[in-house]
C-alpha cells in the first residue's frame, strides 16, 4: 500500500484518462463546462474536484469513481483502450451512416492486448455492423474496430468501409486489374447479396476510408 496525498493519485489517474482518450485540457474543460484553469490545478494536485464534478468525470470517462482516486500501485495495470463508436455501417446495401458530433459519441472498451500492433494506435474507430451481407465472418449487430487508411495502401481481400456516392457500406474489396475495376465482394449464407463493382474512370465518387482490423463474435 502507498500512503500519497489523494490529490496526488487523482491527478495522475485523470491525466492517464485523458491521455486514453486522446482529450487535450481545453477538451475536457469545454466538456464539463468548467474553465481549463481548473483542470490544470486538478491535474497539478492543487485541488480536488467537489464529489458533483467527480461524478461528471466518471460519466464522461465511463469509469467507476474508484478509478479516478485509488492508486494504480495498489491495482492491476489498466489494459483497457477507449475507442470512439461512430453508429452503424451497412454490412448489406449501401446506406447512410448516422450522424456522430464530438458531443454524442460514446466509447468501446477494448482490452488493448487484443488488438496486437495497434494497441498504440489513437486513430482506431469502431462500428457496430448493421446488415448480414458479411455474415459468414461478422455477423448482423458485431462490432468492429477500424483504422483509417488512403485508398492507395489498400490490398487485395482487405475488408473495408467505403462510401460511393455519399453511402457507406462495408465489404471485402479486390482490384479487377484485367477490366479496370475495383469490387466490393459480400461474403454472406444469403445469395441475394451481389457484388458492388465500380469502374475506374467513375470511381470520383468512390472514398476508402478504414481498413477493420477487428470483430467482435457472440455466439449466443
Amino acid at each position: 500500500m502507498t500512503n500519497r496525498d489523494v490529490r496526488e493519485i487523482f491527478a495522475e489517474n485523470l491525466k492517464r484518462l485523458r491521455d486514453i482518450k486522446n482529450e487535450t485540457t481545453v477538451d475536457l474543460a469545454n466538456d464539463l463546462n468548467v474553465a481549463q484553469s481548473t483542470i490544470s490545478d486538478w491535474e497539478n494536485a492543487k485541488k480536488m474536484p467537489r464529489a458533483g464534478a467527480i461524478e461528471r468525470l466518471s460519466e464522461h470517462f465511463q469509469v467507476n469513481k474508484s478509478d479516478l482516486l485509488t492508486d494504480l500501485d495498489d491495482k492491476q495495470p489498466d489494459t483497457a483502450k477507449y475507442i470512439p463508436l461512430f453508429g452503424d455501417i451497412a454490412a448489406g446495401a449501401l446506406a447512410t451512416v448516422e450522424t456522430v458530433t464530438e458531443k454524442n459519441v460514446e466509447h468501446l472498451h477494448i482490452n488493448r492486448e487484443l488488438l496486437g500492433k495497434h494497441k498504440y494506435n489513437n486513430q482506431l474507430f469502431a462500428m457496430k455492423v448493421n446488415g448480414e451481407s458479411m455474415n459468414k465472418i461478422i455477423p448482423d449487430s458485431s462490432y468492429v474496430v477500424a483504422k483509417p487508411i488512403e485508398q492507395s495502401e489498400i490490398k487485395d481481400d482487405d475488408i473495408v468501409i467505403f462510401s460511393y456516392s455519399n453511402e457507406y457500406s462495408m465489404k471485402r474489396v479486390w482490384k479487377d486489374e484485367e477490366n479496370d475495376e475495383i469490387v466490393f465482394s459480400p461474403e454472406s449464407h444469403n445469395r441475394r447479396f451481389r457484388d458492388i463493382v465500380i469502374p475506374y474512370n467513375t470511381s470520383n465518387d468512390l472514398k476508402i476510408y478504414a481498413k477493420v482490423i477487428w470483430y467482435s463474435v457472440t455466439l449466443d
